[in-house]
This record gives C-alpha cells, structure tokens and sequence, in this order.
C-alpha cells in the first residue's frame, strides 16, 4: 500500500509539473544573462556578448521549484549514548521555490532580485540578494572599449568564487545540478560588494572583487585588540579562467579561484547557504532534526580565512568531466592557530539522445582536514550515482544513489565510524 501511494503521489506531482509548461510562453527578453531552464547548464559567467536587442525597460519573472523523495538510512558506533541517531524512514522532504525577478533596465544594465519562498532553513519567503550588473554605459554613448572588455556587479550578491558554484543546487534551483547532493565541504557566500571582470580575449574571463566579508550588512566598530585580532577587513577575492569551444564536439575550460580575509569577526564562506542540505536528517540526534546543513562539514573558519580552487571543466560530444581540487585555511575567533582542509571532487556526467535529454552521472567527493577540537585529521567521503530525464527544457527528474563514509573521528562523536545511503528522487522545474 505504501508503494502504490509512493507512486501515486509522484505520478500527481509529475502532472503538475508538466502542466506548468503551458505558463512558460510569451517570457521577456534579457541580455547577459544566464537561463533558469536546461538552456543554463554548463554555463558559468554570462556570456560577454549581446544576443537580445534592448527595446525598453523589461522584466522577466521566473521561478525554481523541487520536490524530493528521500529514502536513506544512517548509521554509526559512537561510544557516547547521547549519540543514538534520528529513526530515519522513508518520505517526502519540504519542497523548496525561489523567486528570480531579472529587469533590463536599459541597453546593457540588468538587475536581479533573487528570493527563496521556501527552504529548509526558512519555511517563509524571504531575500537571497540582488545586484546589479552593467555591460554597457549607455549614459556615456556605449564606448565601444567597455562594451567589449568590461563588465561590473555591485549588490549583495552570490561572490563567484570557484566553478562549482555554478553547477550546485540553490535552494529550489536544481536544474544545473546533475546530482541530488552539492559538495560535502560546500563553498557559497553572499556578501555585500562589488565585481569587476575584464575580458581581455573571447576566451578568457579575469574577475577581482572586493565585499564586506560578512553575510549581511554590520556597521558596528569592530576594535582589534593589541595582536591586531578583532577588527572588520573586507574579503578580497581574484579568478583567472580559459574557456574554448574548439569546434562543434569539444569544450574545455580551467578557472582558478583565490579568496582572502585577514580579520573578520564572522565569516561565512563555507556556512552561507541558509537553505540547507537535500540530505534530511542524516546523522544527527533526534533532538537534533533542527540543524539544516546534515550531511556537510562545516569546517568552521569564520576569521583569517585563505581559501583556493581549481575547476578542470572537459565535454566532448555528450560526455563531460568537471573537477575540484580545493585547499583552505582558517580559524574560528576563539582559537589562536589556523587549520587546513583539502577536498577534492570528480564527476563524469554523459548526457544523450536529443538535445541530450537523458543523462546518467557519477560523482566522487572527499574532504580531509582538522576540525575544530580535534588533534587528528578526519576524512569524509561521498560516492553519488545519478540519472535523469528532461522532459522538456524546463522539467527534469533525478534519481540518484548516495553513500557517504565519515573516518577517523573521535570515539565518541556522534560521526564516529559514522555513514548515510540510499536513494533519493528529485523533480525540478525551472524558468
């Protein structure tokens, strides 16, 4: 009985989801830009190149919305009794929306509003950020110079440090993602600042950029004490990429990521996503359903934080390769000596048949560092075996297999000798 209602409600869910199809017509236009639908994958920064003729100010409205069906189960052997883990079943998650409000304000110059009108952080509709980006001045004329090397965002904005941003999911915005999961050790920010890229050749994109180094806006005077500690330093943050499309069949890009802050009293770049993980009550005590970030290490650098990443991105015909090799360091304030961590991700992703509306991906991921307390390094580990199906450009539905090891923790943390699996189904649609 519970199958044929598992099945019933996917197949409800399912009708649902194509139905929206039929709103999806008669969408403004906007220049510089990245689609919300399977017409955005693979793209990284929008393109520095006009392909939508400016004819008044428009405004597209578009959405994200993803549903899952989890059915993991966890175990672990810590020697602390207060460490029994949550009675995991089987079910459906909190289904998750954003909200994209993209206006083209005049020749060149777009905003976005980003919001979240569900997560698992926040049940309620609130704001992710918004920026502006400018890729043409035309109050000056449009100098042709700017037109073609220069572009600026300023706002309080998703900071474009490393290439896997683009591909994890945001909230309710799960089509770039060819898997379920994001990364274990899960690199996002927004912070309040600014961004300039050059783009000296069709190839190359140079980006610097300089925020507040906080998640939301603080004036308060932060005094250092006498060791410099203390104070309120911005982040800086530098990525250097080559992208060639070599001719029909093969692509290939490799970017490189540097970010930096020297003093800051909260840091969040590896705890900014406040919508939380897809992997629902992993690991965690049943008091303990409340945390939203299961099935991540966090590994608490919240001040004097260097972090840098490589992405290799490789597609020929359907098959495409994307890697991660990151190292960061940092501390949290009330600790006097900084920590490494390392992760590193592969993923092999082939997608077929029309407008390669199929795919079937794997994905490898690990991460090994100290974590705050600890005298040892610890490794997690994840292994994650996807497929999915585009219905159309706008409907996808995943399945996925995840496993994920957790080694080398102490005795009696709750991770010890700790693991996840199982399967998990996603629908998503997007516009």
């Amino acid at each position: 009985m519970k199958t044929l209602r598992f099945f019933a409600s996917w197949i409800l869910a399912m009708i649902v989801l194509l139905s929206a199809n039929t709103m999806l017509a008669q969408q403004a236009k906007i220049d510089y830009y990245r689609p919300y639908d399977q017409n955005g994958i693979n793209v990284f920064e929008a393109a520095n190149e006009s392909t939508v003729p400016f004819n008044g100010l428009d405004v597209k409205i578009g959405a994200n919305f993803t549903q899952q069906y989890q059915m993991l189960s966890h175990s672990n052997n810590s020697t602390n009794p207060d460490n029994e883990l949550y009675p995991l079943g089987s079910g459906f998650n909190l289904a998750t929306a954003n909200l994209n409000l993209d206006v083209q304000l005049d020749d060149g110059i777009r905003v976005s509003l980003e919001n979240y009108m569900s997560s698992r952080h926040h049940s309620e509709f609130w704001v992710k950020g918004g920026y502006i980006q400018i890729d043409k001045l035309p109050m000056l004329g449009n100098p042709q110079w700017f037109t073609d090397l220069v572009r600026v965002k300023i706002g309080h904005m998703q900071i474009n440090y490393g290439d896997q941003q683009f591909r994890r999911t945001d909230n309710g915005n799960a089509l770039y993602n060819p898997f379920v999961g994001n990364y274990i050790l899960d690199a996002f920010a927004t912070e309040i600042g600014g961004e300039v890229y050059l783009f000296p050749t069709d190839n190359i994109t140079a980006a610097v950029g300089m925020t507040a180094g906080l998640i939301k806006g603080d004036v308060k005077d932060y005094m250092p004490d006498d060791d410099g500690r203390g104070g309120k330093n911005p982040s800086v943050y530098v990525k250097l990429a080559y992208d060639n499309q070599f001719n029909e069949d093969l692509r290939f890009r490799l970017s490189g990521s540097l970010y930096a802050n020297s003093n800051t009293p909260r840091n969040t770049l590896y705890s900014g996503d406040r919508t939380g993980s897809r992997f629902y009550n992993v690991m965690v005590t049943p008091d303990g359903t409340s945390a939203f970030t299961t099935g991540r290490i966090n590994p608490g650098f919240n001040n004097e934080i260097t972090s840098f990443m490589i992405n290799p991105f490789l597609k020929y015909k359907g098959l495409e390769f994307f890697g991660t090799y990151e190292v960061s360091s940092g501390k949290s304030n009330s600790e006097s000596a900084k920590r490494d961590i390392t992760q590193v991700a592969g993923e092999v992703v082939y997608r077929f048949l029309d407008r390669e509306q199929l795919y079937l991906g794997a994905r490898y991921n690990t991460v090994t560092g100290q974590l705050s307390g600890m005298t040892e390094d610890i490794t997690v580990d994840r292994v994650e075996l996807s497929a999915g199906w585009f219905a159309t450009k706008n409907l996808l539905l995943k399945a996925a297999y995840v496993g994920q090891n957790y080694k080398d923790f102490p005795a009696d943390d709750i991770y010890a000798e700790g693991e996840f699996n199982g399967l998990m189904i996603e629908a998503v649609i997007g516009f």
